[in-house]
C-alpha cells in the first residue's frame, strides 16, 4: 500500500476514534443524568423544602483513575433547568420540566 494511502487511512481512523470517544462520553453523561433524576424522584425532591444534597465536585483528592462524570451531568441538568439549586447548596427537581421530558420520550 502506498505511503500516502496509509497516511490518509491513519487520519481517517483517528477521526473515527475521536468521534466514537465523544459519542460514548455523551452516552455516559446521559445515563448519569437519568440516574440523578431517578435518585431525586425517589427522595421526592420536588420542592425547596425537600431538596437533597448532591455531589458537586470530585471526591478523590489524588485525581487518579477514571474521570467522575457526575458533576458534569449535574451541570447539564442545571443548565437545562431540570434541576434547581437552592441558596443552601441543595438541589430539587422542576416538576413541570420533568413531566415535559417524560412526555417527549
Amino acid at each position: 500500500m502506498p505511503v500516502y494511502a496509509q497516511i490518509i487511512l491513519l487520519i481517517f481512523a483517528f477521526i473515527v476514534f475521536v468521534f466514537l470517544a465523544m459519542y460514548l462520553g455523551g452516552l455516559g453523561i446521559r445515563r448519569l443524568c437519568f440516574k440523578i433524576i431517578s435518585e431525586m424522584e425517589e427522595a421526592r425532591a420536588f420542592s425547596e423544602k425537600r431538596a437533597v444534597k448532591l455531589q458537586e465536585d470530585r471526591q478523590n483528592i489524588f485525581r487518579v483513575g477514571t474521570k467522575n462524570l457526575r458533576p458534569r451531568a449535574l451541570n447539564v441538568l442545571l443548565s437545562e433547568g431540570l434541576v434547581i439549586k437552592t441558596p443552601s447548596g441543595k438541589y430539587y427537581l422542576d416538576k413541570d420540566k420533568i413531566a415535559m421530558l417524560k412526555n417527549n420520550k
